[in-house]
C-alpha cells in the first residue's frame, strides 16, 4: 500500500541507474579507434563527437533522438546569424539526450572552404571543457 507522505522509489532508482560512460576511443583528428577504452569525461567526448557526426533519422539503428539535424540548414538562404542560432539550438538539442550533459556555452561556428566547425564549452555532470567538432 502506498502512503503520500512515503518517498517514491523511482526517483531513488534514476539516480543509481547512472554509472560511468565507457566508449572506444576514438583519434578525433582521423576517426579511427584508438584501441583504448575510455571511461568518464573522455567517454562523452566520444559520444558527442559521435553523435555531431550522425545525422538524425538516417540509420534505423539509432533512435530518433540520437544525432544531429545540420542537413535541415543546407541550401537555405538564411542569414549568417539565423544559422549560427539554429546550429546552436541543434547542437545543444542533439548533446543534451545524453544524460550527462546538461547544455553548451560560447558556441561559435566557423565556415572555410565548405567545411563547418562548431566549437563550444561543453557542461556536464563529471567535468566541463572545450569541444571542437568538424561538421
Amino acid at each position: 500500500m502506498m502512503f503520500p507522505f512515503v518517498d517514491n522509489e523511482e526517483d531513488d532508482e534514476k539516480e543509481e541507474n547512472l554509472y560511468i560512460p565507457r566508449e572506444y576511443g576514438i583519434n578525433f583528428e582521423t576517426g579511427q579507434l584508438s584501441g583504448k577504452i575510455v571511461e568518464g569525461y573522455d567517454a562523452l567526448l566520444v559520444w558527442v563527437w559521435l553523435a555531431l557526426k550522425t545525422p538524425r533519422y538516417r540509420y534505423y539503428i539509432y533512435s530518433e533522438d540520437y544525432g544531429q539535424e545540420y542537413e535541415e540548414l543546407i541550401g537555405k538562404s538564411y542569414s549568417k546569424e539565423l544559422t549560427d542560432s539554429e546550429l546552436e539550438r541543434m547542437t545543444e538539442e542533439c548533446l543534451t539526450e545524453n544524460p550527462y550533459i546538461t547544455g553548451i556555452e560560447n558556441f561559435t561556428c566557423t565556415k572555410d572552404e565548405g567545411k563547418v566547425t562548431v566549437s563550444f564549452r561543453l557542461i556536464t555532470e563529471l567535468g566541463d571543457g572545450e569541444v571542437n567538432v568538424e561538421v
